[in-house]
């Protein structure tokens, strides 16, 4: 028989927050963490907006030859995972004395790839960019660098799959879980916050052009948006068979129950409707409820004109026009490689506190978001069961279903 797939932890880093508190208060008051960065528009970039947050000090808390390996997204992640352990009520003996994995969403690390390569063009000699520098250039990170410092000897493998890598994280912590191959897991994601990360992403014209008003910037499923408005941090979710939870007296806080998946097997950065229809329709059969049980949805909606309005088209076709959707990027940003992770956090806040966020920037709907239920300003919600989609270049879509215990 399948096991049943607890959360016991969770932990944030976010543009909205430090922790899980200033996030929850964040999230209730529609707070933006989006801002100016003049360094880009120094750089030559079309649009110098972007999630503000500011890089860990991790000296004294961790030793110097282990962060010289840690990336900026790594130091995100480390202080989302130790939050989340905390509150999951495991401590280091317990991680020694059992297997516990680690699944965890990232896509990218320019910034050590970088500095790597105009060290060599400048000094001619390979060493001169350091002992750290591959373990930081490497997609896998935080898995290499968080498996050796908590010493974890379970499942450890780095989820590749653009922004819907935090996602697809969980929904592989899930079936590990639910197969019985392992029985706690560390899930998440995390993104670099940096102008070099940015670069390329930059050019194709997708960001927001709102720079006068950084906060207005990011509007989900508006007929006025115009770009999304890179974001990042780190989001942790402990995932746990529900025996192995019980058995320790862990803090049950959320089951998880749906995942669902899909390809769109079309073009590589245009979604489409197909695709994120089947990935929800997936998530809901797997979890054995249907549409009417859904008591919010978190949208994927990253503020671009092509995505939100497929998305909607999705939404209302698996939904309707009665279930309560808001895109908690309206606040964030897109966060990218961590989205999927932290906006599972982002709703469980909502569902223990009994709102739903606001769709910050939702003025005017457009033709198809007026179909579906965007949640323009807060509401008091009870939310029992909630699901929530990523979608990411190429095609690959991801969405989840959660409910509260």
């Amino acid at each position: 028989m399948s096991k049943r797939v607890v959360i016991t932890g969770m932990g944030v880093y976010s543009t909205i927050g430090k922790n899980l508190k200033e996030v929850k208060d964040s999230l209730y008051n529609g707070k933006s963490g989006i801002g100016y960065d003049p360094q880009r528009k120094e750089m030559g970039f079309h649009s110098a907006l972007t999630g503000i947050i500011e890089v860990p000090n991790l000296k004294g808390i961790i030793p110097r030859r282990n962060r010289i390996g840690m990336a900026e997204q790594g130091k995100y992640a480390y202080v989302a995972t130790m939050e989340a352990l905390k509150y999951a009520q495991i401590d280091q003996d317990f991680l020694n004395a059992h297997e516990v994995g680690i699944l965890y969403g990232n896509d990218s690390s320019a910034v050590p790839i970088i500095e790597a390569a105009d060290i060599i063009r400048e000094k001619k000699d390979t060493t001169m960019a350091g002992s750290g520098s591959i373990f930081q250039s490497m997609n896998s990170t935080i898995t290499m660098n968080l498996s050796v410092l908590l010493k974890l000897r379970g499942v450890n493998m780095t989820v590749s799959a653009a922004c819907a890598s935090g996602s697809h994280a969980i929904g592989l912590g899930y079936m590990y879980i639910k197969e019985g191959l392992q029985d706690i897991i560390i899930c998440g994601g995390a993104q670099e916050v940096n102008a070099m990360s940015m670069g390329s992403f930059d050019a194709l014209n997708a960001f927001a052009s709102r720079e006068d008003t950084p906060a207005k910037a990011s509007r989900p499923f508006d007929k006025s948006r115009d770009g999304l408005v890179p974001s990042g941090g780190g989001a942790s979710l402990i995932l746990e068979s529900y025996e192995s939870a019980v058995k320790r007296g862990a803090p049950i806080i959320a089951e998880v129950i749906g995942y669902g998946f899909s390809s769109n097997g079309e073009h590589i950065s245009v979604p489409n409707v197909v695709g994120p229809q089947t990935s929800l329709e997936r998530a809901l059969k797997d979890a054995g409820v249907n549409a009417k049980e859904i008591d919010y949805l978190n949208a994927h909606a990253t503020s671009t004109p092509v995505g939100d309005l497929n998305e909607a088209q999705a939404i209302f076709n698996v939904f309707g026009s009665k279930t309560p959707v808001s895109s908690t990027k309206s606040m964030t940003g897109h966060e990218m490689w961590m989205g999927g992770a932290s906006e599972i956090i982002y709703s469980i806040l909502m569902a223990q506190n009994s709102f739903i966020a606001p769709n910050i920037n939702f003025e005017n709907p457009d033709e198809y978001s007026a179909k579906i239920n965007v949640i323009g300003h807060r509401i008091d919600k009870k939310i029992k069961i909630f699901a929530s989609n990523s979608f990411g270049f190429g095609g690959t879509n991801s969405s989840l279903v959660v409910k509260m215990l």
